[in-house]
C-alpha cells in the first residue's frame, strides 16, 4: 500500500441543487465556464492533479501547502468578482477546504485521514471562503502573505483528535449561518441541523428528490436567520447512518435536529419531517405530506416553503418554552426577546405595553439586538393599529426609527424590513412602504406575514399580483391568530378587481373567524350589495357599526388606494348599503 504527504483541497458548490431548480440552464453554463475559464486553469497553473469530481464539487492533490493555497485564493477571488453582476441569490459560491496529510494511493485515486479532515474543513468554510487545518498553516509561515483567522480546535466527525481550524474569506463572501461562523445576532441561539432525508422508496432514482428537499431546505429555514444553520456538508456527513438524537446534538453542536424521509408509491409521494429537540430528546414538531409527483421541482418547492413556514416558529416557540422555566434574575436578551413575541401577538394594550418594556430591556441588555428593535418599532405600529395614540405620524416616526436601526444592524432581516415597511406606510410614505416590503418578502420568500404585507401594498397601488402574495401567505400560515384581519384584506382586493362573490365569501370566513372585528363586517357589506343581496348587506353595515360606532361613517372619507376609481367604487359601494 503506497503512501505519501500531500496537500489536499476539496472545493464544493454552495446549494447546488437550490441554484439549478432557479435557473437549471444558466447554472450549469456559468459552472462549466468557471471549470473551464478559472479553475481548470489555475489547478494547471499551481501544480494541482485533479484526482475526481465529487458531484458539484472537486478532489485535488498538489505538491505543496502554498500551491494549494495560492490556487484556492485566486480561484475564489475571480469567481467572486465573476458573480458579482448575478443575482445574490443566484450567484454561484464555492467552499474550499484544505489540509496537508497523510494520503494512501489507490490506482488514480487518493484516500486516508488525510482526506478525510480536508472534507470535514470544506463543511465548516463560509459560502466564497477557504479553511485550512492547522498543520496546513504551520507550513505557510513565512511562505506566503494569505492571511488567515484562529477559529481554534474543533472536533470533527470520524477523526480521533480535534483538528486546529483558520478560516479565510473574500470581501464578496456571504457571512456563513454555520456554527463555526455564526453572526453576532444569533451567537446565544441554539442551532439547528437539517439531516439528509431518507429515500424509503427502494428507487435509487429518487435520491436526488430526496437530497434536493434537504439543500433546500437548508437554504429556506437560513432565510429565516431566527436560528444559526449546521453547515450543509456536516450535516450531510450523517447520511445513511443511525445515530441518537442527543448524541447528533453533542457531535454537531445542534440544539435541533430536522429530518424526515421520502416514500414514492406510483405516482404519488409520501414525505414525512420531524424536529427533534435533542437535548430532551422530545419532538417538537411533526408533519405529513401526500401529493401526486407530478413535476417533481414544482412538488419540491412546495414541501419546503411548508415545512421551512412551520418549522421557524415552532423553534421559537420551543425557545419559548424553555425560557418561561427560567428565573427572572436569569433572564439575557434572547429571554426578552421570545418573552415579549406572545404579549405583542395578543393585539392588545395591555399586552402591547408589555412587549416594549420587554423589548426595550433586550436593547439594554445587548445594545445591537437588531429583532428587539424591530419588535420595539412593531410596538409603535401595534399602537396606531389600535388607534390608541391620537398622534399617528408621530408615533409612526417612532417606529420608523426603530425599524431603521434594526436594518442598519441586520440588512438581511426580512421582519426587519417588515416592519419598517409597516411604519412607512402608516407615516403615509407609500412608495418606501412597497419598497421595504419587496425587499422584505425577497429576503424570506416563506415568511407569511411579509408575503401578506406586500400583497396588501401591491392592491392598494393598483396591482392585483398582490391577490397571489396573500392567498400564498394564507396556504403558508393557515393557523395564524390574526387570520380574520388578513381574510378581511384579501377580500378587499378581490372586490377591487370586481370578485364579488369571492369577496363576500372571505369577508364571511373573516367573520366566523372573529365574531367581533368590524371591518369584516365592513367588506362584507359592500360585497354583498354589488350581488343584490341587500337585506343581509344591511344587517351587516349595522353589527359592524355595533362592534365599532363611528366606524360607518369614517369610512366615507375613505380614501386606501392609489387609483381614485376604486375608491370611488368603494365609496359607491357604501353608499348603495348605508345611504346617507
Amino acid at each position: 500500500m503506497q503512501r505519501r504527504l500531500a496537500a489536499i483541497l476539496l472545493l464544493d458548490m454552495v446549494g447546488y441543487s437550490r441554484l439549478m431548480g432557479l435557473d437549471e440552464e444558466g447554472t450549469i453554463a456559468r459552472q462549466k465556464a468557471h471549470r473551464d475559464e478559472i479553475i481548470d486553469p489555475k489547478l494547471a497553473a499551481h501544480g494541482g492533479r485533479l484526482v475526481k469530481t465529487t458531484g458539484d464539487g472537486l478532489l485535488v492533490e498538489f505538491p505543496s501547502v502554498v500551491d494549494a493555497v495560492r490556487c484556492a485564493v485566486e480561484v475564489q477571488e475571480e469567481i467572486a468578482w465573476r458573480e458579482t453582476h448575478v443575482p445574490e441569490e443566484r450567484r454561484i459560491q464555492y467552499r474550499i477546504g484544505i489540509n496537508l496529510g497523510d494520503i494512501v494511493i489507490d490506482g488514480h485515486d487518493i484516500l486516508g485521514d488525510g482526506v478525510n479532515v480536508a472534507a470535514r474543513l470544506e463543511g465548516l468554510a463560509v459560502p466564497g471562503g477557504i479553511c485550512i487545518s492547522g498543520t496546513a498553516h504551520d507550513h505557510l509561515a513565512g511562505k506566503s502573505d494569505v492571511v488567515f483567522e484562529d477559529a481554534g480546535e474543533k472536533t470533527v466527525k470520524n477523526v480521533l483528535r480535534p483538528v486546529r481550524v483558520w478560516h479565510w474569506r473574500t470581501d464578496h463572501a456571504a457571512p456563513s449561518q454555520s456554527v463555526a461562523n455564526r453572526p453576532p445576532e444569533i451567537l446565544d441561539k441554539p442551532a439547528i441541523a437539517v439531516l439528509p432525508f431518507a429515500n424509503m422508496s427502494g428507487d435509487p432514482e429518487q435520491e436526488y428528490f430526496a437530497d434536493g428537499l434537504t439543500e433546500d431546505l437548508l437554504t429556506a429555514l437560513g432565510q429565516w436567520r431566527s436560528f444559526p444553520i449546521i453547515a450543509r456538508n456536516s450535516s450531510f456527513a450523517y447520511k445513511r447512518s443511525h445515530v441518537e438524537t442527543r448524541t447528533l446534538g453533542q457531535e454537531l453542536g445542534a440544539g435541533y435536529v430536522l429530518e424526515g424521509s421520502v416514500r414514492k408509491a406510483g405516482s404519488r409521494v409520501r414525505i414525512t419531517a420531524q424536529l427533534t429537540d435533542t437535548r430532551s430528546g422530545h419532538q417538537v414538531w411533526s408533519e405529513k405530506y401526500d401529493r401526486e409527483l407530478g413535476d417533481v421541482f414544482a412538488l419540491q418547492d412546495e414541501i419546503v416553503q411548508c415545512i421551512a413556514a412551520l418549522v421557524a416558529p415552532a423553534l421559537t416557540n420551543a425557545e419559548l418554552g424553555r425560557s418561561t422555566k427560567k428565573r427572572t434574575g436569569d433572564l439575557d436578551a434572547w429571554d426578552l426577546f421570545l418573552r415579549a413575541l406572545p404579549r405583542l401577538r395578543e393585539r392588545s394594550p395591555a399586552g402591547n405595553t408589555e412587549a416594549r418594556r420587554l423589548f426595550q430591556a433586550a436593547i439594554d441588555a445587548k445594545a445591537d439586538y437588531a429583532d428587539a428593535y424591530a419588535g420595539l418599532a412593531e410596538t409603535f405600529n401595534m399602537e396606531n393599529a389600535m388607534d390608541l395614540s391620537g398622534n399617528q405620524i408621530g408615533v409612526a416616526n417612532q417606529a420608523i426609527m426603530a425599524a431603521e436601526k434594526a436594518v442598519r444592524l441586520n440588512a438581511e432581516s426580512s421582519w426587519g424590513h417588515y416592519v419598517l415597511s409597516s411604519a412607512y406606510q402608516w407615516a403615509g410614505r407609500y412608495d418606501d412602504a412597497l419598497e421595504e416590503a419587496r425587499i422584505s418578502v425577497s429576503l424570506n420568500p416563506n415568511n407569511a406575514i411579509a408575503l401578506q404585507s406586500l400583497g396588501n401594498k401591491l392592491d392598494l397601488a393598483g396591482d392585483p399580483s398582490g391577490i397571489t402574495y396573500m392567498e400564498k401567505a394564507q396556504r403558508l400560515d393557515p393557523a395564524n391568530a390574526g387570520k380574520h384581519i388578513q381574510l378581511a384584506f384579501l377580500a378587499r382586493a378581490r372586490f377591487n378587481i370586481g370578485d364579488f362573490e369571492g369577496a363576500s365569501a372571505l369577508a364571511r370566513k373573516a367573520v366566523r373567524g372573529d365574531e367581533s372585528y368590524a371591518p369584516a363586517y365592513f367588506i362584507l357589506a359592500l360585497a354583498l350589495g354589488q350581488i343584490g343581496q341587500l337585506m343581509e348587506a344591511q344587517t351587516a353595515i349595522a353589527r359592524c357599526d355595533e362592534l365599532r360606532p363611528g366606524l360607518v361613517e369614517e369610512r366615507r372619507k375613505w380614501q386606501p388606494y392609489k387609483d381614485p376609481a376604486s375608491n370611488e367604487r368603494l365609496q359607491a359601494a357604501l353608499d348603495l348599503v348605508a345611504p346617507v
